[in-house]
């Protein structure tokens, strides 16, 4: 369990589990014999990849960014990507019940980050958050509803229609303050309209850039996923990340990193973006 305080606000890493996928994929047009040197894959060329949320306890109010994949997968999917289906165990360990979460931000509609926003009951999908609001951009919604070809395979509808059928999640149309202190910002890449999540405490700042900056071992502006619809965009929206973020020492979250869920960052010796350890008293 990793929990900082941030200004006013904790700040808890919450999991659920590790999941596999093909390195490859992961890297786009980056050679293998470069980004192995970051993390070894396995015999049939997947890496680890962490499902971290972050749960933002303000006082006033719970939020839950992300939800992981869920326990929704078919049984063929599950075979695939080995996920593990924690995050109500995470939920126990940091003593908070789903009740209690007031918001849930997803910063894109991809299974790997909304699959617990509802789970199964009696075979109909049902919310996991009960009481909380849900956000997510319009546009991420609407392309999402296009199922197309490229990457249809990404969403279950499951994780996201039924509550915005209910009028239970929010659709939002571009950067957007969601709570005292809690504001997204949409940077396109990934997707046309993945949002991320900004928290303001006092002086203090973390970022939870979602997909845009996944993990430690891609912070190269140039080291997008293969699967960025926009790569092009990704490149600029990282660098426009890092302006701010890196003189104004951010605490940046990262969504799927197994080995380091926050760090600072900095620029390097070689010139380009690395992490550093926060240098705080961590529980």
């Amino acid at each position: 369990m990793h929990r900082m305080t941030l200004g006013n606000f904790e700040l808890t890493v919450l999991s659920d589990g590790v999941y596999r996928m093909d390195g490859g994929a992961m890297f786009g047009v980056i050679p293998k014999t470069m980004w192995e040197k970051r993390i070894k894959p396995d015999e049939h060329n997947n890496i680890p990849l962490a499902l971290n949320s972050l749960l933002i306890r303000t006082g006033d109010q719970n939020i839950l960014v992300e939800t992981g994949i869920g326990n929704k997968l078919s049984e063929k999917s599950q075979a695939i990507y080995q996920n593990q289906s924690l995050l109500m165990k995470s939920f126990e360990d940091a003593g908070v019940a789903p009740d209690e979460i007031d918001i849930v931000i997803n910063t894109h509609l991809h299974f790997d980050h909304c699959g617990w926003n509802t789970y199964y009951k009696d075979g109909k999908p049902m919310p996991t958050f009960p009481r909380a609001k849900y956000y997510v951009q319009q546009g991420e919604l609407r392309h999402a509803h296009e199922q197309h070809e490229r990457d249809r395979v990404s969403y279950m509808t499951d994780n996201y229609d039924p509550l915005v059928n209910s009028g239970q999640m929010q659709l939002l149309k571009g950067d957007a303050e969601i709570a005292p202190g809690i504001s997204v910002k949409v940077y396109p890449g990934h997707t046309r309209d993945l949002q991320a999540v900004i928290i303001r405490s006092g002086a203090e700042v973390a970022a939870y850039p979602s997909d845009l900056v996944s993990d430690a071992k891609h912070l190269d502006p140039t080291w997008v996923l293969g699967y960025d619809l926009y790569p092009l965009e990704s490149i600029a929206n990282k660098h426009r990340f890092y302006d701010v973020a890196i003189p104004e020492n951010w605490v940046v979250v990262f969504t799927h990193d197994h080995e380091l869920p926050w760090a600072h960052l900095e620029i390097g010796e070689k010139g380009r973006p690395v992490a550093r350890p926060i240098r705080r008293k961590v529980v």
